[in-house]
C-alpha cells in the first residue's frame, strides 16, 4: 500500500467584515478543513460559506472548537467548569454540522483550537469535557490532537477514535509539546524547511526538537496554520514535497 497522510488547516477564522487567511485557495490544497465554530472565530455566514466550499471540493469538514474568546482568538486559557465546557463544545459541533449538512456534507471529526488544544493536551478534566461532548453528539466522530496527550487518553476512555497529528510549521520541545507561541522561533515560516519537516513526519515519523534531539511522532495528519503569513504558499510547498516523495494525500475521516 502507498504511504498516505492527511493535510489539514484552520479555516473560517474571520468574523463579520474581518477576514483572516485565504480559505478558498487553501481548500484547493488541503484534504481536511478545521472550520471555526463561532466561539474563538467565525460566524454563521462564514461557517456556511466555508462548508459549502469544502463540500464542493471534497475536503473533509472538521469542527474546530474553542473557548468563548473572540477578543483573544481563543489563545487565552479559560478555567471553564467541565460541564459548561462540554455544553459549549457540543453547541459548536452542532452549529457547524448544520452548516455542513446544508451544503450536502457533514462534520467528520473534531479538533480543539488554540488554548483549548494545549490545555486539553495536559489537563485531564478539560480533555474529558471535550471528549464527553463529542461522545454525546456522535461517537463515530474522531478527535484530532497531539499524540500521547490527555486528550488522547480521554478519547480512548470515552470510546472515541483518536487521530494523532503533527505540525509542519511549529517548533517542538524535547517532551513532544509545541513551543509556546510567545517564544522566539515557535512558528516556522521558511517554505523549504516546513516542506522538509512535512516529508520527515510522513516518511520517517520524526522531527527535530529545539534542543537538537530527535522525536518520534506517529502522525496520521499534518497541520499547517491558515493564519500564518504566506499560508497558501506553505501549504502548496508541503503538498508538492509530499507528492514528490511518493506520499498520497487523503483525509483520515471517511
Amino acid at each position: 500500500m502507498a504511504l498516505a497522510i492527511d493535510l489539514n488547516a484552520d479555516l473560517g477564522e474571520g468574523f463579520g467584515v474581518w477576514r483572516l487567511g485565504d480559505d478558498e485557495q487553501l481548500l484547493d490544497v488541503l484534504t481536511s478543513a478545521n472550520v471555526a465554530c463561532g466561539f474563538h472565530a467565525g460566524d454563521p455566514p462564514t461557517m456556511r460559506r466555508v462548508c459549502a466550499l469544502a463540500a464542493d471540493r471534497g475536503v473533509a469538514i472538521g469542527a474546530q472548537v474553542g473557548y468563548r474568546d473572540l477578543a483573544g482568538f481563543g489563545r487565552r486559557r479559560i478555567d471553564v467548569d467541565p460541564e459548561e465546557l462540554t455544553a459549549e463544545v457540543l453547541y459548536q459541533i452542532g452549529a457547524l454540522d448544520a452548516c455542513a449538512r446544508a451544503a450536502g456534507a457533514r462534520v467528520r471529526y473534531v479538533k480543539p483550537h488554540g488554548a483549548l488544544y494545549n490545555t486539553a493536551a495536559a489537563d485531564r478534566a478539560q480533555a474529558e469535557a471535550v471528549a464527553a461532548a463529542v461522545a454525546a453528539y456522535d461517537r463515530g466522530l474522531p478527535l484530532l490532537g497531539l499524540p500521547g496527550s490527555a486528550l488522547s487518553a480521554a478519547a480512548e476512555a470515552a470510546g472515541l477514535s483518536f487521530v494523532p497529528e503533527a505540525f509542519a510549521d511549529r517548533a517542538y520541545r524535547a517532551d513532544g509539546r509545541l513551543v509556546a507561541r510567545r517564544e522566539p522561533g515557535a512558528v516556522i515560516d521558511d517554505p523549504a524547511e516546513v516542506a522538509a519537516r512535512a516529508v520527515a513526519f510522513a516518511r520517517e515519523r520524526r522531527v527535530t526538537a529545539v534542543d537538537g534531539s530527535t522525536l518520534t511522532v506517529d502522525a496520521r495528519s499534518l497541520c499547517v496554520h491558515g493564519d500564518t503569513p504566506g499560508a497558501v504558499h506553505l501549504a502548496r510547498e508541503i503538498r508538492r514535497a509530499l507528492l514528490d516523495a511518493g506520499v498520497v494525500l487523503a483525509p483520515f475521516a471517511s
